[in-house]
């Protein structure tokens, strides 16, 4: 019986003890909750970012492009993918390289100087630049990509 006396005590010390610190997350939590509904009814406009990608021949040549991309404010950030391999036509015949692929988030209206720049420094007779608009994603992301990247 004193061991059952003896837990309940102790059971009820630590509960008195852990009140103010529940009390603490409890608060933590909501006003995480509460910023975090904030930050999500941002307005974004479908088409105001896009994600473009480029392929590339190794990752020397990726670090190069993605480094100059992003100091020139062509885009907020520049993803490597490494050893994807491409099958493709080139010159009518089938050919199969491994590449490393770019996957650039920027402003739509960079797209052609972000494209300009790759094919004025890319090692390929015909550089790969494509583009798809974001018409959804997390705002506070796509607000970054827009303060990052100027009009």
């Amino acid at each position: 019986m004193r061991g059952a006396l003896r837990f309940f005590c102790l059971s009820l010390l630590s509960g008195v003890l852990m009140l103010p610190v529940l009390r603490w997350i409890g608060s933590r939590s909501f006003s995480l909750t509460t910023h975090s509904f904030s930050m999500a009814t941002e307005t974004h406009s479908p088409g105001t970012h896009s994600a473009a990608f480029v392929t590339c021949p190794n990752d020397a040549v990726a670090r190069e492009l993605a480094r100059g991309i992003v100091e020139k404010k062509l885009a907020a950030c520049v993803n490597i993918i490494p050893q994807i391999t491409s099958v493709y036509v080139w010159q009518g015949k089938i050919e199969e390289d491994t590449e490393v692929l770019m996957m650039i988030k920027t402003r739509t209206s960079k797209i052609p100087a972000l494209a300009e720049y790759v094919r004025s420094n890319h090692p390929y007779e015909v550089a790969e630049v494509i583009s798809l608009p974001i018409d959804q994603g997390n705002p506070p992301y796509l607000k970054w990509i827009g303060d990052v990247v100027p009009e």
